[in-house]
C-alpha cells in the first residue's frame, strides 16, 4: 500500500503502509519527519518541503507522491491544522480565516487533488484528523475551530457518498487531547489540567501512539467496510454525563 501522509504522525508503522511520501513547512521539519517514518520501520518514505495552506504547494506535493507511487495513492492522511480558540466575539477576520485555510480548505483541497490517484489504486482511503471539537458535544469557546472540524466530519460523509462507487471511502478521526508538545504547553495551567482529567473517564489524556493505532487500523484491510463514519479516541469525553 502508499500512502501520503499530510504530516505524518508516530506510530503507523510497515505493517499497514510499505511506501510514504509525506510534507513539512521547512526543511529541518521535514528531515526530523522523515527520521520519524524511517524509526516506524519505512524504508520506503520520501517528502518535500511544502505549506499545504497555499494552492500551489498543495500542488506540488500531489505531483510528487504521484510520481513517487506511479499514480496510485491508497491512503490520503489529512493530518494538518492549528488550534486556536478565541471565543465568538472576540476572533478576528484574519484569525477566521486562517483556521479555515489551515484546517479545512487544504483536506478538501487535497481530497479532490487525490481522487485519481485514489481511483486508479482500485482500494483507496481518506483520514481526516477531526477533534471531539467537531462534535457531538461541543465546548465553551473555540467556535471557529469546533466548526472547521464538524465539517471534516460532514466532508468524510460527502465524499463516501460520491467516491464509494470509485472504491474510495472517507472516515475522521477525532481525538481528544493527546500528548504533544503543544498539549504538553497548555497542560502546564494546573487547573486546566485538572479540568482536562475530570472531564476524561478514563483519567489521562491519549498518547500519540494509541491515536496512531486507530489511523492505521482505519488505513488497513479490516476496515475496508468501515466508510462515512466519526470515530471518537478520546478516553471516553464524548459520553460523559453530569454525574
Amino acid at each position: 500500500m502508499r500512502g501520503l501522509f499530510v504530516l505524518c504522525i508516530a506510530g503507523i508503522g510497515k505493517a499497514v503502509v510499505e511506501e510514504v511520501f509525506t510534507c513539512a513547512r521547512n526543511a529541518a521539519d521535514l528531515e526530523e519527519l522523515l527520521g520519524q517514518c524511517r524509526e516506524a520501520g519505512w524504508d520506503d518514505v520520501q517528502g518535500i518541503v511544502a505549506d499545504v495552506s497555499l494552492p500551489n504547494d498543495r500542488q506540488r506535493v500531489m505531483e510528487g507522491a504521484a510520481a513517487a507511487f506511479g499514480g496510485k495513492l491508497n491512503v490520503l492522511f489529512n493530518n494538518v491544522g492549528t488550534f486556536i480558540t478565541p471565543t465568538t466575539v472576540d476572533v478576528t477576520q484574519a484569525e477566521f480565516q486562517h483556521l479555515i485555510n489551515s484546517n479545512l480548505e487544504s483536506a478538501f483541497a487535497l481530497s479532490q487533488l487525490a481522487h485519481p490517484l485514489l481511483k486508479a489504486s482500485g482500494d483507496g482511503v481518506i483520514i481526516f484528523n477531526s477533534s471531539v471539537a467537531g462534535g457531538p458535544t461541543a465546548m465553551n469557546t473555540g467556535s471557529v475551530y469546533g466548526l472547521t472540524k464538524a465539517a471534516l466530519n460532514q466532508l468524510a460523509k460527502s465524499l463516501t457518498c460520491e467516491w464509494g462507487k470509485d472504491n474510495i471511502r472517507a472516515v475522521s478521526l477525532a481525538p481528544w487531547f493527546t500528548q504533544t508538545p503543544m498539549v504538553q504547553s497548555l497542560l502546564q495551567d494546573v487547573e486546566y489540567a485538572a479540568r482536562v482529567l475530570e472531564c476524561t473517564p478514563i483519567g489521562r489524556i491519549a498518547q500519540p501512539q494509541e491515536v496512531a493505532r486507530v489511523v492505521s487500523f482505519l488505513a488497513s484491510p479490516a476496515a475496508s467496510y468501515m466508510a462515512g463514519c466519526t470515530i471518537p479516541v478520546d478516553g471516553g469525553y464524548s459520553c460523559r454525563g453530569f454525574y
